[in-house]
């Protein structure tokens, strides 16, 4: 049964930066219910909230309450820092509803920063190579993205992009092309004011970032869809 999202409780952030300072599996299991009340009973419900409204607005991106939250429970197996937990609790809604899938919407809460992004993450590199060839053969259909999420308010995230062209772009010479088939992902973000998670505008928000960062995902679906 879906939940409704009512915001975050007051001490969502609290919890994190006192989890953060003990970062000790005996003060989390103390704790356990204010981490259920506060943080992830309300994230859960966020999840399913914006499930039904990104099916109301037609976007192919869903979640639940089982699968689309990461745990706070950090993997250290081969990792050098052992702390136990996260300093953030996040979720993915994708077009199946599981983690593995392209296309997502992420939503992230924690104490750097709280953000939601639409990405198209680390694509397999098939999807990479189609994605590059696409910038380099088909200039238009990617400048009409970049130019409707610029009117949206967003621009792709240049984050970890390549120095130089991967192989086989060495000839792509037009500035904004050149740049583009050095990303490894394409990503739009939206900062979230921490202030504004604890009230139900925060569904209206991420809907209406996600509306506006369409345009990417309708990219890459055209793209996925040829080469699937």
């Amino acid at each position: 049964m879906a939940g409704t999202f009512n915001g975050f409780g007051q001490k969502a952030i609290p919890f994190l930066k006192a989890l953060d300072f003990h970062q000790s599996r005996e003060w989390f299991q103390e704790n356990r219910d204010l981490y259920q009340s506060e943080l992830h009973e309300p994230f859960c419900d966020l999840v399913e909230t914006l499930s039904e409204r990104f099916e109301a607005a037609k976007l192919g991106l869903r979640g639940d309450r089982k699968k689309s939250l990461f745990r706070i429970n950090r993997d250290v197996r081969f990792s050098k820092d052992k702390r136990p937990y996260n300093r953030h609790l996040s979720a993915i809604l994708s077009p199946d509803g599981s983690k593995m899938s392209q296309g997502v919407f992420y939503v992230h809460i924690g104490l750097e920063r709280c953000f939601a992004g639409v990405a198209w993450w680390q694509p397999a590199p098939e999807l990479l190579q189609a994605m590059r060839k696409a910038i380099a053969t088909k200039p238009a259909a990617f400048r009409a993205m970049v130019t409707a999420l610029k009117k949206g308010g967003l621009a792709l995230d240049s984050e970890d992009r390549l120095k130089r062209p991967p192989r086989g772009f060495e000839d792509v010479s037009e500035d904004d092309l050149a740049q583009a088939v050095r990303n490894r992902h394409f990503v739009v973000r939206h900062e979230i004011d921490a202030a504004g998670i604890h009230t139900t505008a925060l569904v209206d928000e991420l809907v209406d970032f996600t509306l506006r960062a369409k345009p990417v995902l309708d990219w890459g679906r055209a793209i996925q869809g040829k080469i699937g």
